[in-house]
């Protein structure tokens, strides 16, 4: 078996963290990179799918079922709900946080009608550090 071989079975086998680091990835140079603010919080949402994914796969168990708890089952046919609602409280969060951003944003627009970081930094004098 070649060395091609190994670390493709080792991408296939951890495809879920995998897709999260690219997903991560790109919402980090979203952030980084864009200079509209709309475009910043997109980047943000899509870093925190990422992290939901790597949340939820971390937490799921191949040959095991949700935790509803039935008379006779054994705790170890069940899969940990810790992770799960982790996820959920954290996409709750996130969403708090996208529609107070977006709401900021609105605010900073009827201000100063613009919503990209460059003009912002020129309308009010910031210029880069």
């Amino acid at each position: 078996m070649g060395r091609g071989n190994i670390m493709l079975e080792t991408v296939l086998q951890n495809r879920y963290a995998v897709t999260a680091v690219i997903l991560f990835g790109i919402g980090f140079l979203n952030v980084m990179l864009q200079q509209n603010l709309v475009k910043k919080v997109v980047g943000f949402n899509i870093m925190d799918a990422a992290v939901f994914l790597l949340l939820a796969s971390l937490g799921y168990i191949s040959g095991r079922v949700a935790p509803v708890v039935t008379e006779g089952a054994q705790a170890a046919q069940y899969i940990n709900p810790i992770p799960s609602g982790l996820v959920l409280t954290g996409i709750v969060v996130s969403v708090s946080i996208t529609a107070f951003s977006l709401a900021l944003i609105q605010r900073i627009y009827q201000q100063y009608g613009t919503i990209d970081l460059r003009e912002l930094r020129e309308r009010t004098g910031k210029e880069d550090d």
